[in-house]
């Protein structure tokens, strides 16, 4: 499956938008259920309340119905239909009268950011609350302010979605993102409408890794998950990625494993130095997403982040303005671009070795120029070169980085020096 543009995945992305979602509830099942649409293969799964992870505990699920303010004057100002934001995330359900510094206590808005609703959330700890933007907030009279919050807090569950796409090998490639942000287009949405188009894409190619490919609550999710499945992904998994604020059309921005010198590391850093040159690259020292749970002591995933503009670093960041024109379909497009390049690296990285000592007579084969001049064997110098390091020991990845090539380009020169016999995958 190839995409012309990105406009389908944004398609997605308009139509997963007004659920209002959380780390539980129903606004996470709706968003699994859309994506499910679009990938039959996924699987719903549930996990009680109270189950134990580790140091953590599933929490009590949370739905919201309603949620208003209304003035003295008797005007509704702040409605939770306008904009999902509106309320602090886990808000305890209440209905009284109050004065405005009463109210005040309860409120958040971003005095630097006036013109932004701001995102809060209060997950582990029983609270409520409203946010708006600090314009409106400093418009506020004195007076009796009437305050909703239709909500509750229920021994339930929390979901999470899974695909596993079988490969050649038993060996996996990980690949998770989150479905836990309401109205947020960046920090939320492209994580998953990218990564359900990326898993069509692997479902459609023959494939030598098996896929594994999650969309979780953030932290609470990824956490929930390792704990039931360690030992099985400490066997097989030999490379994964966060994919997260993956939409904008700034710059694509790369976060290593804990290590820095895992498999996914360096795929993603050689794809990077070839096909890229607006790339900013961080350090694990500013580590923010879920690759802080696959990557702890003890865990020890193979797992980096790739992104564009990364989590914290852009002014819209967990704000209303981090919209659907922050995001757009030339920015998704190029975020899934850069994450099918990646994974096609990884499926193409093979050893391989001679099936002959010396240099082999590539003429006669067809494989060399009948006239040899400095500009024809130029031709074939990757040829020549990859014949000269292909040792059954040294990766294609590694000798495309040796060469300064892409390894997309060096696999097209092995397909060729294998299909003439002249070289043997190890």
């Amino acid at each position: 499956m190839e995409l012309d543009n990105g406009k389908i995945i944004h398609d997605l992305c308009k139509k997963l938008w007004p659920i209002n979602r959380s780390i539980t509830g129903d606004g996470v099942r709706k968003t699994l259920q859309i994506i499910q649409n679009e990938l039959p293969g996924l699987t719903i799964n549930e996990v009680p309340t109270g189950t134990q992870c580790f140091d953590w505990k599933v929490p009590k699920e949370w739905n919201i119905k309603n949620a208003y303010i209304i003035d003295p004057t008797g005007c509704k100002i702040i409605d939770l239909k306008d904009n999902n934001l509106h309320v602090v995330g886990y808000s305890i359900p209440i209905k009284k009268v109050m004065t405005l510094s009463e109210l005040q206590c309860h409120l958040h808005s971003l005095p630097d950011q006036p013109n932004a609703i701001p995102y809060v959330t209060s997950y582990y700890k029983e609270s409520w609350g409203f946010c708006l933007s600090d314009n409106q907030r400093q418009s506020l009279v004195e007076g009796q302010y009437k305050v909703c919050i239709d909500s509750e807090l229920t021994d339930g569950y929390l979901t999470y979605g899974e695909l596993i796409v079988p490969g050649k090998r038993k060996e996996e490639i990980l690949l998770s993102t989150y479905v836990c942000h309401p109205s947020m287009a960046n920090n939320e949405l492209s994580g998953p409408t990218v990564t359900t188009y990326i898993s069509k894409w692997i479902q459609s190619q023959p494939r030598e890794y098996t896929y594994r490919i999650l969309f979780l609550p953030e932290t609470i999710g990824s956490i929930c998950y390792i704990s039931k499945n360690l030992m099985h992904l400490k066997k097989y998994v030999v490379a994964g990625y966060v994919l997260t604020c993956i939409g904008d059309d700034r710059a694509y921005s790369y976060l290593p494993s804990r290590s820095g010198n895992t498999l996914s590391d360096k795929v993603a850093k050689h794809i990077f130095e070839n096909m890229y040159s607006d790339v900013i690259c961080y350090t694990y020292l500013d580590r923010g997403s879920d690759e802080r749970q696959y990557c702890s002591p003890g865990v020890d995933l193979p797992v980096a982040s790739l992104m564009r503009s990364k989590y914290l670093e852009y002014p819209e960041y967990h704000s209303s303005l981090d919209d659907l024109e922050l995001v757009t379909p030339s920015g998704l497009f190029g975020g899934y671009n850069m994450t099918k390049s990646i994974i096609e690296s990884l499926e193409c990285n093979k050893s391989y070795k001679p099936s002959q000592l010396c240099e082999p007579q590539l003429g006669k084969r067809n494989l060399y120029p009948n006239l040899s001049t400095p500009k024809t064997t130029k031709l074939v110098e990757n040829r020549m070169n990859l014949l000269a390091y292909a040792d059954g020991v040294v990766d294609l990845i590694d000798i495309a980085n040796i060469l300064k090539v892409c390894i997309l380009d060096l696999h097209s020169e092995a397909i060729i020096l294998e299909e003439a016999g002249l070289l043997i995958e190890c």
